[in-house]
């Protein structure tokens, strides 16, 4: 277990990070990128990024094992900002960190030649690690980008709902279950035994699409505290299926009502940057059975993502739902599970008989 210290300072300066990390998805996907399992929300996307791959995952294995620790230099906290900051974050690294860090890994396997010339602090073969990097995150990580952005704005809207709600106490009671809120300490499930007291740094709240199970930190307790954890994924009873963003799409409210019908429409564009069922009913006019009902039929065309808090439940436009409402998307991007029926959304009728 891991066991967060806060102090008064430090719950004030906690915080959720703005959007997801380029690098905590890069290091946390090529973790998921290698179990074996079979499961429906990494499968589809684990089989495409296999095939996209020419050769970085042998080269990237040594130093990011399939468990347990990897270098903290891995992730800087330049992620957040984009792919450009952190691999220039990452290229300037102290050597004496590279060294130090690299020295943490299992000592069970022989590193190769290139990452030991890495610990030395070597130019070379930091450009080798930056130029994989880049090329792994092409492969696997960029063409699912406004997917796992989507999923990650979803869970950031439930903690804003639930700091507005209850204050820091209510942000971190609403941590999902592998997380539980003792004040004034966070234990967390954590593969080894370990307290991180923060000393009034505060806390960044990471919310992960490729972080699965257990949270995430760093191993230095002396770098700014990071706690990586996974976001809700949606229970399926078939594999997702990866779609491409649709070329087009309506460019206004009135043509959207033409496509999926007025009420629908309203519904959709009510759910804009996140409400609960009972907000989108009273905003839309319509019963909650009504609501709801309307709410699973764009959820099931990948258009709405829904996530549960408590006993109520948030929903967020998808990448394909934001596409639809801003008059288009960029071909070539793929998106997990979206399923992109709008036949079956303009055919489906709602509980009170509009489309």
């Amino acid at each position: 277990m891991l066991r967060v210290h806060f102090s008064e300072l430090d719950l004030a300066r906690m915080r959720m990070a703005i959007r997801p990390d380029v690098l905590w998805e890069t290091v946390l996907s090529f973790h998921r990128l290698r179990e074996s399992r079979a499961e429906t929300v990494y499968g589809e996307w684990r089989s495409e990024a296999r095939n996209r791959l020419n050769g970085e995952a042998r080269l990237l294995a040594p130093l990011i094992p399939s468990r347990g620790y990897f270098p903290d230099f891995l992730t800087p906290a330049e992620g957040v900002i984009g792919c450009d900051s952190a691999m220039a974050a990452l290229r300037a690294t102290p050597g004496q960190r590279l060294h130090d860090e690299i020295a943490g890994l299992p000592a069970s396997r022989a590193l190769p030649g290139w990452i030991r010339d890495l610990a030395q602090g070597e130019a070379r073969p930091l450009d080798r690690l930056i130029t994989t990097l880049r090329s792994y995150h092409r492969a696997a990580i960029a063409p699912y980008w406004p997917h796992i952005q989507a999923r990650i704005e979803a869970d950031r809207a439930a903690r804003g709902r639930a700091l507005l709600d209850g204050g820091a106490d209510g942000l971190l009671s609403s941590l999902p279950p592998t997380m539980r809120w003792r004040a004034p300490v966070l234990e967390v499930d954590y593969p080894v035994d370990r307290d991180l007291h923060l000393r009034g740094r505060g806390l960044l709240l990471l919310p992960s699409f490729f972080c699965r199970g257990t949270p995430v930190t760093f191993r230095n307790p002396d770098l700014t505290p990071v706690l990586v954890y996974p976001v809700e994924h949606a229970r399926r009873t078939a594999p997702p299926r990866l779609q491409p963003r649709p070329a087009t799409a309506p460019a206004c409210a009135r043509s959207l009502g033409k496509l999926v019908g007025q009420t629908r429409s309203a519904v959709l564009l009510e759910v804009g940057g996140g409400c609960t069922t009972s907000e989108l009913a009273r905003r839309v006019g319509v019963s909650l059975a009504s609501a709801s009902q309307h709410a699973t039929v764009l959820r099931e065309a990948g258009l709405v993502h829904t996530l549960r808090q408590g006993s109520a439940v948030l929903h967020t436009l998808t990448p394909l739902g934001a596409a639809l409402l801003r008059g288009g998307g960029s071909p070539g991007e793929r998106v997990f599970g979206a399923q992109a029926a709008f036949p079956a959304v303009a055919g489906a009728q709602g509980p009170s008989g509009h489309g």
